[in-house]
This record gives C-alpha cells, structure tokens and sequence, in this order.
C-alpha cells in the first residue's frame, strides 16, 4: 500500500471513530433501556430480560401446580429465559449495527476477545507494517 492508501485509510477509520464517539451517548441510552419478553409455549411463563440477557422478572401462572412437575417447570423456565436473552441480544446487534461491523458485535456478545481484535488487527496491520519500515 503506498502513502496515499494509507493515508487516505488512516483518514477513513479517523472518520469512523469520530462518527462512532458522537452517536455513543445516546446508544448507550438505548442499549441500557433494551428488554425482551418471551412466553413459554403452554403460556404459563413469562421471562423479561434486560440487554445482557439477565433476568428481570419471571411471572409464573399459578396453575402450573395442577399438574406438579419439577423438570418440566425447569426446563420450560429456561428455555423462556433463553428465548428472550436471544430477543435482548438481537435487539442489542440491531441498535449496535449502525457503530459497529456485526462480526464485531457477535464476538462483542460471545465474549470473543480474539474476534474482538480480529478486524482491529486486520485494518490497522497494513499501517502498523508500513511505520515498522524505515
């Protein structure tokens, strides 16, 4: 790559970046308001979640008691909750889409820190290569 590319990239990802810091205020406004409802099948569970996917609140009818079942409770409790963690995570990539690469938001979510670095390593290796020459 010869200066020019690389100054005109160098300019284009200075751009990004201050794009990217001028929208942060309000979408972590937005991503902190994120909450997502599920419902189990059999409408007996309710989930909310927030953006991480944590639980807010779980809203269980009381007629699950006519027919007492411990692992079926468990397991209809937890897929609810996963099926509103992956409403909050789709919601969360959506709000995130306009600032950052959707790979970059994936990793983000999985805790992925080596795909977390991956674009910065491959966009910024050609500069980082070119300063390293004399």
């Amino acid at each position: 790559m010869d200066n020019r590319a690389l100054r005109a990239r160098a300019d284009e990802l200075l751009g990004e970046l201050e794009r990217m810091r001028g929208g942060m205020g309000a979408l972590q406004q937005r991503l902190q308001a994120i909450t997502a409802t599920a419902t189990s099948d059999d409408g007996l569970i309710t989930a909310v979640v927030g953006p991480r996917g944590q639980l807010i609140s779980l809203d269980i009818d009381p007629r699950v008691y006519r027919r007492p079942d411990s692992r079926r409770l468990a397991q209809s409790i937890t897929s609810t909750v996963q099926a509103a963690a992956a409403d909050a995570m789709a919601q969360v990539s959506a709000a995130c889409r306009p600032f950052l690469a959707e790979s970059d938001v994936q990793a983000h979510l999985a805790f992925d820190l080596q795909g977390m670095t991956h674009r910065l390593d491959t966009e910024l290796g050609p500069l980082a290569e070119h300063e390293e020459k004399p």
